[in-house]
């Protein structure tokens, strides 16, 4: 790339007053403005904590995520696309500056924001769209027909940012219901055991308040239900057929007790530095940043015991909002952008591939990457969520997924994640880094010509006090990262994967599965 999007950004809080900055990746988000009295402001950085003055007012931007639309990249324009996604970021960065540091006029004339802040903003889009289009026709491409349409970003209240719009409380769970995790049935229908709230609380009289959370970006009270108050929603798992592969395959790596972080991500962002926005554990595989490619993760060590396991497990961190603060309170991805409080390390993480009901698997190919779950249902809804909470001794009875589970004394929190287990048979990746692999049908089998392979699950076990809900409150609650327009919705969380193997590993896991044994 020859355009300046491969630069660090400078950090939003050196420039915006009282300002909190919302990155979606892939040109689509929510965009966070606070706006505080002076008067009454006492903060450490732009997401510490703050006495809010009575006048606080929230307003969003709400961007079309354009990445998600972009299905037919050809090979050859990926870097260039990604480069021009990653433009979009920064125009809606510059766009949340803009409003962030104008409240004065925006109070004076209440056409302000759009003729100065969301007109402009579309003009700029629209060139970047422009030039994807160009690229993806410049290598033999067809670009979307809509994709004008999606210049346009609209000025929200807070309050009408919804987790997607999507969710019906004690309605059906999509995405991957009959997927399996660790032997454990995933999705069934979501029991949300109370009205979900998102986006906050109502204003009044035009009056924001806060809507949760250390850094004043959630969670909120309504983000958590005690666990044994929900009726059980695990749905039976898939019968399976006499061609079934029945073994297991595990690896283990760790819980990254070595503190390997970092807030980029090489899937969606490569060479982009804090492309993700939030911090990520990283196990397996000990070379992967914004930068890494193929020859460095052959190159790049393993936290995993099988040293021929060099793929990499990587998921964003969990904290606990107490009022404490880790080495990142100050930096990118970190309290810069509402990722606040204590780190907390897993004390289990199970990293096990499973086989089909229905079918014998084929191996992984070498390089495959697949993410789960979508860090932004609050901007894109829930139709590509697989987020799923629970606690010890109550995982085959509850998964939740629009919730925070808080889980009785003696009982962990687990979050379970289950992969996309059906293959193209011919791609490592794609576009839009989804439609290369697919969920199994409700009958567990692979459609549309997809080729079994091990399903990857992932069950992350953490020792947390639970949190309590006192008038309306949650107090020490915890969360998830994620991008800071997103207020750590529990639907957002998320896994990465990127299958790295030697000494021909990625057929012995096959070969145990289908054979019906149980390796390690």
């Amino acid at each position: 790339m020859g355009r300046n999007t491969r630069k660090r950004r400078t950090p939003l809080a050196n420039k915006a007053i009282a300002a909190s900055a919302a990155l979606a990746l892939g040109g689509g988000g929510l965009i966070w403005a606070n706006y505080y009295a002076s008067a009454h402001e006492t903060s450490n950085n732009a997401w510490g904590n703050q006495t809010k003055a009575a006048g606080a007012q929230t307003a969003t931007i709400s961007c079309p995520d354009v990445g998600q639309k972009l299905t037919n990249v050809p090979n050859q324009a990926r870097n260039e696309v990604a480069g021009e996604l990653a433009n979009l970021d920064r125009q809606i960065t510059d766009a949340y500056q803009r409003l962030a540091t104008t409240r004065d006029a925006q109070a004076r004339d209440a056409s302000f924001v759009q003729n100065s802040i969301l007109q402009p903003l579309k003009d700029r889009r629209q060139a970047v769209l422009d030039r994807i289009k160009l690229e993806i026709t410049r290598a033999g491409g067809t670009a979307p027909g809509n994709l004008n349409v999606l210049a346009s970003c609209t000025g929200t209240p807070a309050n009408q940012t919804t987790n997607g719009g999507q969710q019906q409380n004690g309605g059906q769970q999509q995405n991957g219901g009959q997927q399996q995790a660790g032997g454990q049935q995933q999705g069934g229908q979501q029991q949300n055991g109370g009205q979900q709230q998102n986006g906050g609380q109502q204003q009044n009289g035009g009056q924001q308040q806060n809507i949760g959370g250390q850094a004043g970006n959630g969670p909120v009270a309504a983000d958590f239900v005690d666990i044994t108050k929900v009726q059980p929603n695990v749905a039976a798992k898939p019968q399976k057929t006499g061609n079934a592969s029945t073994g297991t395959f595990t690896t283990r790596c760790g819980v990254n007790a070595n503190k390997n972080h970092n807030t980029d991500n090489v899937i969606v962002a490569p060479g982009v530095t804090n492309g993700a926005h939030h911090l990520h554990d990283y196990v397996g595989n000990q070379k992967v940043n914004a930068f890494s490619s193929n020859n460095t993760f052959l190159q790049g060590g393993t936290s995993c015991q099988n040293g021929n396991d060099l793929s990499s497990y990587y998921w964003p961190v969990v904290r606990i909002q107490d009022g404490s603060q880790d080495f990142d309170q100050n930096a990118d991805g970190g309290g810069k952008e509402g990722n606040v409080g204590k780190i907390l390390t897993p004390v289990q993480a199970q990293i096990k591939y499973v086989g089909s009901p229905t079918s014998k698997v084929v191996a992984m190919p070498q390089f495959l990457r697949i993410i789960t779950g979508d860090a932004k249902t609050t901007t894109n809804g829930l139709a590509n969520a697989n987020a799923h909470w629970s606690c010890t001794g109550f995982e085959n009875k509850v998964q939740l997924t629009t919730q925070y589970p808080i889980c009785p004394q003696g009982s962990k929190v687990v979050r379970t994640f289950a992969f996309q287990s059906c293959w193209d048979g011919q791609n490592i990746d794609s576009a839009n880094h989804r439609t290369h692999v697919a969920f199994a049908d409700a009958n567990g089998n692979c459609q549309n010509g997809f080729k079994a392979i091990p399903q990857l699950t992932m069950r992350l076990v953490y020792n947390i006090t639970p949190p309590t809900i006192q008038n309306g409150q949650v107090k020490n609650a915890f969360a998830v990262d994620g991008f800071p327009e997103q207020l750590h919705k529990p639907a957002t969380d998320h896994d990465d994967f990127i299958s790295v193997t030697k000494n021909g590993l990625a057929n012995k896991i096959a070969s145990c599965i289908n054979r019906g044994q149980n390796c390690a």
